[in-house]
């Protein structure tokens, strides 16, 4: 299975990200995560491969995370809801999130994509 690069292409970081893939020669496909964000199912492959936090698939500086109010609504949602919420709007989700071979990185830091994605 092939990496799958979800981004948005007036993002900063995404476009960084995007870039240290293609220098690393690394074969993705590109999904604009505003116009086709990661379905539910998607979502809890990913959220499980990561090992990280739900809560870390959320962009909290995301001017629709502030408009629903998230911060004081998703400690008392579940996890399905809050999966259910992410895929219904991909600005909701932080970005760029690369997804392959069972591993995934959510936001884009160097290092990390080098510890990650690095050949």
């Amino acid at each position: 299975m092939g990496l799958i690069y979800y981004g948005y292409p007036k993002c900063g970081t995404c476009r960084k990200a995007k870039k240290w893939l293609e220098m690393n020669n690394l074969d993705f496909q590109e999904v604009n995560i505003a116009e086709a964000p990661p379905s539910e199912e998607e979502l809890g492959k990913m959220i499980a491969a990561s090992g990280l936090e739900l809560k870390k698939f959320f962009n909290v500086s995301g001017l629709k995370y502030r408009e629903l109010n998230l911060k004081d609504k998703l400690p008392t949602m579940t996890d399905e809801e809050k999966i259910s919420l992410l895929s219904s709007d991909g600005m909701l989700i932080k970005r760029p999130l690369v997804y392959g071979d069972g591993k995934v990185t959510v936001g884009f830091k160097e290092d990390e994509f080098d510890k990650v994605w690095g050949n």
